[in-house]
């Protein structure tokens, strides 16, 4: 991952021991998969989450509202809350917010993806 960024939309191919393997090669941290690459987050639990985490969606949405329309999030090994006033930001900026364990939301980013739907995710790396 040149800069923390692989432009492009890709599937994510495998994930655990604290990251992830997509577009043929493998980053160890958290991402943020959207429309027009993958990012690296710094945030490695729920409560690291900032509005920032989601930035470079954010600005997909404000340069082409409606690019997006589902942010799938996976907050690491088992379910968890998003802050209230995370999600109320998201869903302000005009998203559908589905948030789960990890695993199941990176399956569910893939299979959206693979459906050309306008999905995207923040996939917090489990140990």
């Amino acid at each position: 991952m040149s800069d923390g960024f692989v432009p492009g939309r890709h599937a994510i191919d495998a994930y655990g021991a604290g990251g992830f393997r997509f577009a043929g090669m493998s980053h160890v941290g958290s991402i943020l998969a959207t429309s027009g690459g993958v990012h690296a987050v710094a945030a490695r639990d729920v409560l690291e989450l900032r509005v920032e985490s989601f930035g470079p969606l954010l600005a997909e949405l404000a340069a082409n509202p409606g690019s997006t329309e589902l942010l799938v999030i996976g907050l690491g090994e088992k379910m968890a809350r998003l802050p209230a006033p995370l999600a109320t930001r998201l869903r302000g900026a005009g998203l559908r917010l589905e948030v789960m364990a990890t695993g199941p939301a990176a399956r569910i980013y893939n299979v959206l993806l693979g459906e050309n739907r306008r999905v995207a995710a923040l996939l917090l790396a489990a140990p």
